[in-house]
């Protein structure tokens, strides 16, 4: 089955931010991925990845005013040395907490902004983050986002994200596949993955709807899963969805899923 990454932005969300390590940890998951790490020192991160023996496989670039609203600046014009800083930000973290790969978010389309205009600036500055990730050896994933939970999102299909990708023109640019996102814009998912499968460097996972567990809504995960393998996707799965139970110790007794889809951490 595939491997799976424990969402701390998501999950076991009773606890402080940095104590969810250790509950990703003793719940066996050996991978952790979350939004970003930039309230907590890099050393700290650091620790307590090594502490409790988890890898980190992912987090997102600084996504300009996230208490506002902001959802990534990628898109914006004027805003290119604010996007320029944040990735400086994320390269001192890097060989500090080990991230493998980082996550640009797009951000949303600005007001009086065209299409073409949010497009040359997406473009130019992923091309900057693309090669500054190329010097820490650091992939860089682009996720589309369904446009019913982030009205505006810049990037909200998975062909969309192939086709502004192959024009920023970077070996180390992949596509994170999201299979929630995915369903709620298209499905067809199977058929997907396997035509974008070498595009692909990273995937996450929620069932729909209502972003909770495998097998609380409409996805065949356990079909899916099977799918994944037999297409021969070795990356990871991050577990990015809402604990149906949202009470304290709701994420430990969610994780059933596990052993009812055939997975395993």
């Amino acid at each position: 089955m595939p491997r799976f990454a424990a969402n701390l932005s998501m999950l076991w969300n009773e606890l402080p931010f940095l104590d969810r390590f250790a509950a990703a940890s003793k719940a066996g998951f050996k991978a952790v991925e979350f939004l970003f790490p930039y309230d907590h020192p890099a050393e700290t991160i650091a620790q307590l990845l090594k502490q409790h023996g988890l890898e980190l496989v992912l987090h997102n670039l600084p996504p300009g005013d996230w208490a506002a609203g902001e959802r990534g600046i990628a898109c914006i014009p004027g805003r290119e040395d604010e996007f320029r800083a944040g990735v400086v930000k994320a390269a001192e973290y890097a060989p500090v907490i080990g991230v493998q790969r980082w996550h640009c978010m797009a951000g949303l389309m600005p007001a009086g902004v065209s299409e073409a205009q949010a497009r040359a600036t997406w473009v130019g500055n992923v091309r900057y983050a693309a090669a500054e990730a190329k010097k820490l050896g650091i992939p860089l994933l682009i996720e589309p986002i369904n446009t019913f939970d982030m009205p505006g999102y810049f990037v909200n299909r998975p062909r969309q994200a192939i086709a502004l990708m192959d024009e920023v023109g970077a070996d180390n640019v992949f596509l994170q596949y999201d299979i929630y996102h995915a369903q709620r814009m298209e499905g067809e998912l199977c058929n997907t993955i396997q035509d974008l499968l070498p595009r692909i460097a990273h995937m996450q996972l929620a069932d729909t709807p209502g972003r909770h567990e495998p097998g609380t809504g409409e996805i065949n995960y356990r079909f899916l899963f099977h799918c994944v393998d037999a297409l021969g996707y070795r990356g990871w799965i991050g577990c990015e969805y809402k604990p149906k139970d949202s009470s304290p110790g709701g994420t430990d007794r969610g994780l059933g899923w596990m052993t009812c889809h055939d997975a395993a951490v």
